[in-house]
């Protein structure tokens, strides 16, 4: 069991390293050299859970995607209003970007660069399917504008991203109030007007 332990602490110590350096350097100035040391790991230790450095990105991905949709949908159920269960999803959203950031900068430059290969993109958006239902669902009850889902993430989900990377570089602190009103602006953005 101890050995178990051990490894599952390497691998994640892996995962966090490349977060880590990922965020601070970008995908081409993080050699396998560099994860492993900040891991704390022999580089040859890294081939025994990843065959490259690809697969070691494409995995983290998949991880932080797992948790990110965990934790955004945590509190949604089919249930809800549209425009509840939006306000719901949108605002656990908000809390995972503006306060675990590391995370969600890796997710942005992952979902805004080429580093990350396509059947783990394509993996990646079937976590956010409880949203892309609620939106399917609120396009046929008329309530959400019939427009690409693309569109739609654009303009209500996206601008996360560039306030946390405000609020991270300290140029914009977020208060309740500021939330509240993004959240309108990113509601406002995407329901039908009538």
């Amino acid at each position: 069991m101890a050995k178990l332990q051990k490894s599952i602490d390497k691998r994640n110590a892996l995962i966090k390293a490349t977060i880590e350096l990922v965020n601070n350097n970008g995908f081409h100035a993080t050699p396998m050299s560099k994860i492993a040391k900040m891991a704390n790991v022999s580089p040859a230790t890294i081939y025994l859970y990843f065959e490259n450095k690809q697969d070691l990105v494409n995995q983290t991905y998949i991880e932080v995607k797992t948790e990110y949709s965990e934790y955004a949908f945590a509190t949604y159920n089919n249930d809800m209003s549209v425009d509840e269960g939006f306000e719901i999803i949108w605002k656990r959203i908000a809390d995972f970007k503006l306060n675990d950031s590391e995370n969600a900068m890796f997710l942005a430059q992952c979902d805004n660069t080429p580093i990350i290969d396509e059947p783990s993109l394509q993996e990646g958006i079937k976590h956010l399917q409880p949203l892309l239902d609620l939106w399917k669902r609120g396009k046929e009850e008329g309530i959400i504008k019939p427009i690409s889902d693309y569109l739609l993430y654009a303009y209500a989900i996206n601008p996360l991203s560039f306030l946390m990377m405000t609020q991270k570089r300290s140029a914009f602190k977020l208060d309740e109030t500021h939330i509240e009103a993004a959240y309108q602006v990113a509601w406002d953005s995407i329901k039908v007007n009538k």
